[in-house]
């Protein structure tokens, strides 16, 4: 079977190659070997050396072409649920392979899986439910499939190449799939086995949740529109309509539809719009070229829409140039993270969880700026702005906000104007929004995190006035987004044993509460920024409400019940009153207060043994150990930084890096949450974390990586340098910021632009170093913070 269309796709980055003998080789990224028949396909598939760009001022050179370095199969093995095919940073349309029987949550590609149930229009990294998967193309060499929207093909990994912008295949029919996407469209290339008959399947009811109807039109013999009605992540009520329009560059000569076992060909190669079909085909004469070519637009406005998307940005394209503008313009965003030295596993980890990290949310809007509207209308987005949607609120407000933030401000702030706008045509801003249908899955009211987060951190470009205006207003009065907060004003407490919550999935009291307080004071710190002091006191006054909810007697955060006393039957591995974690994995998240839950545990030492025993193992889920797999516990590791041990801090950190996360399909170990997870991944590798959501700031383990340069749109570059960074030397000698000494193990984003974050590494603990009572991270006890200077 022949790999000629991949290898043609690779040539503009590695020299023609001699024959191969037939070794065995390795895969990139995953240290497994593959069949010595897909040797010479391998080898062109693999990852080229990075270029390098100029050395740092006495360090190892920066990292020229970060997109080289990305491996789009990390993530897509375990429960990570990443997907390989290729999409351009925030990119609506994410066309990529799913595979069958085990089609992950979002990501629709299982690395272990040996079969190919098609490759779809749209794709979420790593949500914690079923989304997208929308519209399955299936090319089949041979006879039509007896069940056509069930067929399958058989593939494997030692025929395939995936990078940054591209994924190529070659099934075990002999066809060859090659995709590539622009930011609303993409193109497929199909190269079909000689002297068999080619027919491209479009599973219609083919994804990976409800879909409620579809709509299919043969427009032309070069030319298939339709729709397809879907949503319902997680089982909720949430709706979306993806029309999609496919221009071919040959004709058809056949093609027709099929409904359960019914198939009905069509007479003529046009036909009246079908609704209601499970699918559609389209049959190809290849006796004079092999290779068929889809150009593919989509919309969520209408078919009109997909279409104007095609022909904008793919028309006058082919799969080589579109990869090419993908692989410049991952280039631009990542590289404005510039890293030197390490391993070279270790800046392939690095660069693909940045590049996970800034898939979503994703463009809504046409290139009209047309977009479908959270109240079901067409609006537009003023030119030169994009309206953005999926927001998986609960995971990304603590790491994935800053971070899109601090590389890409101006996106940043289109998408806090996105979410007000869709505030004003749905009622509030989004919590788990897919698409322009909300969801209400998780809990809590994200929105304020992320705002305030994108806004510490250099967003700047929205109206900053209106935001806090919407923040409060949701904060305070009866909506979908904080059900129970009435009830939590009048008694200072979210009651396990309540009743009246209205709506919207509420559960999980304890962690609510938390979320409404982490949310309170992202709104306080948002509205200190501002010089809104009167918003700022309120509400980091009302943040302090946990307390009504930390049991003294025995050190945890615990439910209620509306009498007043604590709800029997309590242990910290307890799961009552709490979301996806127990009260010993919650209890530490009040990072904005620390201190004083420090003391209400018995001080620095006593913290200290408890996170000990928190992160005791890492390695084994357990009820009474933290769960750095998912976010509530992603904090711990950071705060030792409150206790006087830094250093302990430096070694946890390291540690995680080191054992849950690979250059693997595996990748780490649990869902990355649409970049939530690898967005601590890149913060922990520049020896940094946004502790407090909402602030700017940072506390500090260690950098892994001895030279990175932040080159942030409208802000003067900053520095992190690691003087004797290895993966054995996590611990701090001594730092200077800006030339001078620095003894506190946290500072304030403000303070880096224009300067240099200057470490001295060792391979042991330097116990004195930021050990100081008066070096610990502030707190923020009732808005007594220092009033900011005019």
């Amino acid at each position: 079977m022949s790999a000629a269309p991949l290898a043609a796709a690779r040539k503009r980055r590695l020299p023609s190659l001699p024959s191969l003998p037939s070794l065995p080789l390795l895969l990139p990224g995953t240290g497994r070997a593959f069949g010595a028949g897909a040797a010479a396909l391998a080898l062109l598939a693999a990852a080229p050396a990075p270029a390098y760009g100029p050395a740092g001022p006495r360090g190892p050179h920066l990292v020229a072409d970060p997109a080289s370095l990305v491996d789009p199969l990390i993530g897509t093995g375990g429960v990570v649920h990443t997907f390989p095919g290729p999409v351009v940073p925030f990119g609506m349309m994410q066309l990529g392979p799913d595979t069958t029987p085990d089609r992950p949550y979002g990501g629709g590609y299982a690395y272990r899986a040996k079969r190919l149930s098609g490759f779809s229009l749209t794709h979420l990294s790593g949500p914690g439910c079923a989304a997208a998967g929308d519209v399955p193309l299936l090319p089949v060499a041979g006879a039509m499939p007896t069940s056509p929207g069930k067929a399958s093909v058989g593939f494997s990994h030692g025929r395939e190449s995936v990078r940054a912008g591209f994924y190529g295949v070659t099934d075990d029919s002999g066809v060859t799939t090659e995709l590539a996407s622009a930011t609303r469209a993409g193109i497929a290339r199909f190269t079909f086995p000689a002297g068999e008959d080619a027919r491209l399947l479009l599973k219609l009811r083919g994804g990976a949740t409800q879909v409620d109807g579809t709509r299919v039109r043969f427009v032309s013999d070069h030319e298939i529109t339709g729709s397809v009605e879907s949503g319902h992540f997680c089982r909720a009520g949430n709706t979306y309509t993806l029309h999609f329009a496919i221009v071919f560059d040959r004709p058809l000569v056949g093609g027709g539809t099929w409904r359960g076992s019914t198939r009905t060909a069509l007479s003529r190669p046009v036909s009246p719009e079908l609704s209601g079909r499970d699918g559609a085909y389209a049959l190809f004469d290849t006796a004079a070229g092999r290779t068929v070519t889809a150009r593919i637009g989509i919309s969520y406005t209408s078919q009109e829409g997909a279409r104007r998307n095609l022909d904008r940005e793919v028309a006058a394209k082919d799969v080589d140039a579109l990869e090419d503008d993908a692989h410049t313009a991952w280039n631009r965003l990542l590289g404005r993270i510039a890293v030197a030295g390490g391993t070279r596993e270790e800046q392939v980890q690095f660069y693909t969880a940045l590049y996970h990290a800034l898939l979503h949310p994703n463009v809504f809007s046409d290139v009209d700026g047309r977009y479908a509207g959270m109240d079901k209308r067409v609006h537009t987005v003023p030119r030169g702005h994009a309206q953005y949607a999926n927001f998986s609120g609960w995971d990304t407000y603590r790491t994935q906000a800053e971070l899109m933030a601090l590389v890409d401000p101006a996106v940043a702030s289109d998408m806090v104007t996105a979410m007000l706008r869709d505030y004003d045509e749905g009622g509030s801003l989004p919590k788990w929004a897919q698409n322009n249908g909300e969801s209400w899955v998780m809990v809590g009211d994200p929105a304020d995190g992320i705002i305030a987060g994108a806004h510490a951190f250099g967003a700047r470009s929205f109206d900053t006035r209106r935001a806090l205006e919407v923040m409060v207003r949701e904060a305070v009065g009866p909506n979908h987004a904080r059900p129970g907060q009435a009830v939590r004003d009048r008694l200072g407490y979210l009651p396990v044993d309540g009743r009246n919550w209205s709506c919207c999935h509420f559960y999980g009291t304890v962690s609510t509460q938390l979320e409404y307080d982490n949310a309170d004071y992202a709104i306080a710190a948002f509205a200190r920024s501002l010089g809104d002091r009167a918003t700022y006191t309120r509400f980091a006054s009302r943040a302090q409400d946990w307390q009504n909810l930390f049991n003294t007697a025995s050190g945890y955060l615990q439910p209620r019940l509306a009498a007043g006393g604590f709800a029997p039957g309590f242990t910290p591995g307890a799961t009552r009153g709490f979301v996806e974690g127990t009260s010993a994995q919650y209890t530490p998240m009040v990072a904005f207060n620390l201190r004083r839950l420090i003391e209400g545990r018995g001080g620095a030492r006593a913290w200290s043994r408890y996170l000990d025993g928190l992160l005791e193992d890492i390695r084994t889920p357990a009820p009474t150990l933290a769960d750095l797999n998912n976010e509530p516990s992603i904090g711990i590791p950071w705060q030792y930084d409150w206790t006087g041990e830094p250093w302990k801090t430096q070694r946890a950190v390291r540690e995680v890096q080191q054992t849950l996360w690979s250059d693997s399909p595996e990748g780490q170990f649990g869902n990355d949450d649409l970049g939530a997870m690898s967005s601590w991944y890149v913060w922990s590798m520049l020896g940094l974390y946004p502790a407090v959501p909402g602030s700017d700031l940072l506390v500090l383990g260690s950098p892994a990586f001895p030279l990175a340069i932040v080159s942030t749109p409208g802000a003067r570059p900053f520095t992190v340098r690691g003087r004797g960074a290895t993966a054995d030397a996590p611990y701090i000698q001594s730092l200077t910021l800006g030339g001078r000494t620095h003894t506190a193990p946290w500072l304030r984003y403000r303070e880096l632009p224009g300067r240099t974050l200057d470490f001295t590494l060792g391979t042991a603990p330097a116990k004195a170093w930021g050990a100081g009572p008066a070096s610990a991270p502030p707190s923020d006890a009732t808005g007594q913070l220092p009033w900011p200077r005019s």
